[in-house]
């Protein structure tokens, strides 16, 4: 019987971790998050802190792995110990559980347990790597429009909520406290399903502002796909067929533009890297980008990679090399460049290289990229363009930052072709999704390989080119806006109250379940209803 309960646990954890995985993009089941975190806490509730960690991490690992995998194509081995990362982020939550659940409205704590192991991965270890947060996998469900109050964590926190609510009811239900008076089952049921109903009502309460409103100003920008000659890390050797790629899918642009067969763009976004090849200090490719931007007319955002630089006898390298975003325009020549700010570990630099070393011979080929330190934003032509370069779509105060600088249109140029066909770049247009609601923007991404597309401050996406691995441009009117939500006003802020009350939760039930052992001289109660019976 022990057995059974255990593999029935096991298979349990194992089925909540790849529900919350099949949230995101492509599958895109937003709605399977509440009932995966449900059924996740049913797995935890009544065991002890030792044995809920062990759920929560084989829960984390059904998650997480299926999600991140395509992360391993960069440098081998050393990827488990970044998977041991993310696991833990939602382990260490998963193992307080225990704690909270002794206290009243237990859904509420337990939601925000959730949110301080998200605030954690969002900065640690090495600036964070939260792309796992449940709100990138409500993009098109009803708790996306949350993210216009209180951006991607209050997302994170209803759905959580609701999840929590649920197990809190069914719970209830299923097994009511002996001799609980009748009004407080009552008040319990009442609260555990306001708790359920609580996000996705508001959310739908939420007004959705149309594509384009009374007094927007708008635009028609390209974003070209110019694809690469074959997927892989290898692809950087062919950097100049990339350049021509984009050089010919723009010309033909521009000749589609002449014949009348295509409308005229404001603003070209090519992707990030789709020069690998310095246009500062290489004349082939700095004709070849200038001519193309003459052809076509307009501003021309070029993606590209800025060389190292060396000492006077080109012995060391003294800086890096910088992954930027550079508005070229027509006649004129480069005006405003941004350089990447977030930099990916273990892809644009190595924490730990010695050690990271020992598990790849692929270390050996990153070289280290240098950060830049400027606003997030370009003077675009007709635009103020944010930038959020690839990686960076999924810190909240990275694309915060570049709202906040003015810009009145956001854009995530992306090279998505070192993690071949995996659901990577869909998982991207599912943030960037997000980031459209939460900062009422407008989205474009370019990407070099797919898929690129062009985001309605709503968050639908109202133009996607085709299959991975294809040229294409997408050209299409989108508005500039210059309104604020709440959320954008509020930054961090819901977040860290949150994330203060789950730790103050934790805490709290870790010293009533302190009283509670040396009252009964037991093992502490792991239910509300026992530590009531226990303290009176």
């Amino acid at each position: 019987m022990l057995r059974a309960g255990v593999a029935l646990r096991a298979v349990g954890a194992v089925v909540a971790g790849l529900g919350l995985y099949a949230t995101f993009p492509p599958w895109g089941w937003w709605w399977a998050a509440p009932l995966a975190i449900a059924l996740l806490l049913a797995v935890v509730d009544g065991r002890r802190v030792r044995a809920a960690f062990g759920w929560g991490v084989l829960a984390a690992l059904a998650y997480q792995y299926p999600l991140l995998h395509w992360t391993g194509t960069y440098v081998g081995a050393v990827w488990f110990g970044a998977l041991a990362v993310v696991v833990l982020a939602v382990a260490v939550p998963v193992t307080l559980v225990p704690l909270v659940a002794r206290l009243p409205a237990a859904p509420l704590w337990v939601a925000c347990l959730w949110m301080a192991g998200e605030a954690a991965i969002e900065r640690v270890p090495w600036g964070g790597f939260p792309w796992a947060k449940l709100a990138f996998g409500q993009a098109g469900g009803v708790y996306a429009t949350l993210a216009s109050l209180g951006g991607a964590p209050l997302v994170s926190f209803a759905v959580v909520l609701s999840g929590a609510g649920l197990w809190w009811l069914v719970s209830g239900l299923r097994r009511p406290p002996p001799g609980e008076p009748r009004r407080r089952r009552a008040l319990a049921t009442v609260g555990a399903i306001v708790a359920v109903l609580l996000g996705p009502v508001l959310g739908l309460l939420i007004p959705t502002h149309p594509a384009v409103e009374p007094g927007d100003r708008t635009i028609t920008v390209a974003a070209v796909q110019g694809n690469v000659p074959r997927a892989g890390l290898d692809f950087a050797s062919q950097r100049r067929a990339v350049l021509d790629n984009h050089v010919r899918e723009t010309r033909v642009l521009a000749d589609q533009v002449a014949a009348g067969r295509r409308p005229r763009p404001d603003l070209v976004i090519w992707p990030e890297n789709s020069s690998d090849i310095d246009p500062f200090a290489n004349p082939d490719a700095r004709t070849e980008i200038q001519a193309v931007t003459d052809q076509i007319g307009v501003p021309v955002v070029v993606g590209a990679v800025l060389r190292p630089q060396v000492n006077a006898d080109d012995t060391a390298i003294v800086q890096g090399p910088r992954n930027a975003a550079v508005v070229w325009t027509p006649r004129v020549g480069p005006t405003d460049q941004y350089v990447k700010r977030h930099l990916l570990p273990f892809g644009e630099y190595i924490p730990l290289r010695g050690f990271a070393s020992l598990f790849s011979d692929d270390v050996a080929r990153v070289i280290d990229f240098q950060p830049g330190t400027g606003t997030p934003t370009l003077d675009a032509g007709p635009a103020r363009l944010g930038v959020a370069t690839c990686y960076e779509v999924v810190f909240d105060d990275d694309v915060r930052d570049a709202v906040t600088a003015g810009a009145d249109l956001l854009t995530v140029p992306t090279n998505n072709a070192t993690f071949g066909e995996t659901g990577m770049t869909y998982q991207q247009q599912g943030m960037s999704r997000l980031r459209a609601v939460e900062h009422d923007r407008a989205v474009v991404i370019a990407a070099t390989s797919g898929q690129s597309a062009v985001i309605e401050p709503d968050g639908t996406v109202v133009d996607r080119t085709g299959a991975l691995f294809t040229p294409g441009v997408l050209v299409d009117r989108v508005p500039l806006r210059t309104t604020t939500t709440l959320a954008t006003r509020l930054g961090p802020g819901p977040e860290w109250v949150l994330t203060a009350l789950g730790v103050a939760a934790a805490v709290a039930g870790g010293v009533l379940g302190a009283r509670a052992r040396r009252r009964t001289g037991g093992p502490a109660p792991t239910t509300a209803e026992e530590t009531a019976a226990v303290t009176g």
